[in-house]
């Protein structure tokens, strides 16, 4: 929910000339949905949150809020990581670290015209074809703005086939000059996509389901962990900008395996050619996707083996995504000290790093089962 304006501006207008509203909409039939509305809704607060990389204050409050009183040992380290020990009964019991990021790609306020409009750049993998008229909520307030564009009406025939850079675009907010504008934002104020989270039938969809669905089932695994490890949750920080809340999180923690909960890409979109860009070889509603390798990581054999088993034996639905691009958390988490096995589990999804996102609930929900099952089913032995 956004918060009232700083104490510094709270007199002032809103430059729109009108109060700002952000009512919250429970999402269509969340309450039919497997599993009930609380993970529904667990997932509507975290996707509509603004988390830009370097500023997930927001993300890290709900995280808080949802473990307060229901998990011991948590602490936020200087980078912003919150860091969860869930303490083992057992004998001998693996120290497994489970991460989830955070934050989300977006914008970042870097100047002010003499018109009252907002320069940005990007912060993340961010594609400048999505941003052109897109709303987006500006600074912790979530002051509502649109990446400024010419209609197409007064646009020359050559630009129609141009991508428009991001030093070409401005965000408005209505402000009519620098001044009425400097009262509600300034330089290093982030920018996220105004977008809310929907479900409808079996289907989620919302802005920073990367990795905000990673993030509710770390809180979930959290709640009710595996007995037989000793469960260190890390929710990390700036993993879009290079994985670096992941190497002081798993560095602090000293685990013996990792497990990292993400989203990857889904390839079976409605056009081109499928044949194209196999290494993303994941599509909707076939289970959570495994990863073999990516751009920084080639995943412990002995974890992917364990994620296989466990599905057969569960009756868990599970893809195997093929080596390819991209890197998740386990990147920066596999070379840490002496070395970490890891391994990424994800929940396939289409449009990512997009203003809007979608992705199968079962997916999802697959995703939390076989990651708590095949949790409980490690141990030392399978390490050696």
């Amino acid at each position: 929910m956004p918060r009232k304006a700083r104490s510094r501006t709270r007199a002032a207008k809103n430059p729109t000339g009108q109060r700002k509203t952000a009512p919250h909409r429970r999402a269509p039939g969340a309450s039919s949905l497997a599993r009930g509305p609380d993970l529904i809704e667990l997932a509507r607060r975290l996707s509509e949150a603004s988390g830009i990389s370097g500023d997930e204050a927001a993300v890290r409050r709900v995280v808080l809020e949802s473990l307060q009183g229901r998990a011991e040992q948590v602490s936020v380290d200087a980078l912003g990581n919150v860091l969860v020990r869930c303490r083992s009964s057992g004998r001998r019991a693996v120290r497994v670290m489970v991460a989830a990021h955070l934050d989300e790609v977006g914008l970042m306020v870097v100047g002010i015209s003499r018109e009252g409009m907002l320069r940005f750049e990007k912060v993340g993998g961010v594609d400048e074809r999505y941003l052109l008229g897109k709303p987006v909520w500006v600074g912790k307030d979530h002051l509502p703005g649109v990446i400024g564009l010419k209609p197409i009406h007064l646009w020359d025939p050559s630009e129609v086939r141009k991508t428009v850079p991001v030093d070409s675009l401005l965000i408005d907010i209505g402000a009519a000059s620098k001044e009425a504008a400097s009262q509600w934002t300034q330089p290093g104020d982030r920018v996220a996509f105004a977008t809310r989270f929907e479900a409808h039938g079996r289907l989620v969809r919302g802005k920073a389901l990367d990795d905000r669905l990673g993030v509710a089932s770390l809180i979930s695994l959290v709640l009710d962990p595996p007995p037989n490890i000793e469960l260190l949750a890390a929710f990390t920080t700036q993993e879009e900008v290079g994985l670096r809340g992941a190497r002081v999180a798993a560095y602090a923690l000293e685990p013996q395996a990792a497990l990292v909960l993400d989203t990857t890409p889904a390839q079976d979109l409605p056009m081109g050619d499928r044949s194209e860009n196999t290494s993303y070889n994941t599509k909707l509603g076939a289970g959570p996707a495994a990863y073999l390798a990516d751009g920084g990581t080639i995943s412990n054999r002995r974890l992917v083996n364990l994620l296989a088993e466990t599905a057969r034996a569960e009756g868990l639905p599970l893809q195997l995504r093929q080596p390819g691009g991209g890197a998740t958390d386990a990147a920066a988490i596999h070379l840490t000290r002496k070395g970490i096995p890891s391994v990424s589990l994800s929940v396939p999804a289409r449009y990512l790093h997009t203003p809007q996102s979608l992705a199968h609930l079962d997916d999802w929900l697959n995703t939390l089962r076989l990651s708590r099952a095949a949790l409980a089913r490690l141990t030392a032995d399978m390490l050696r």
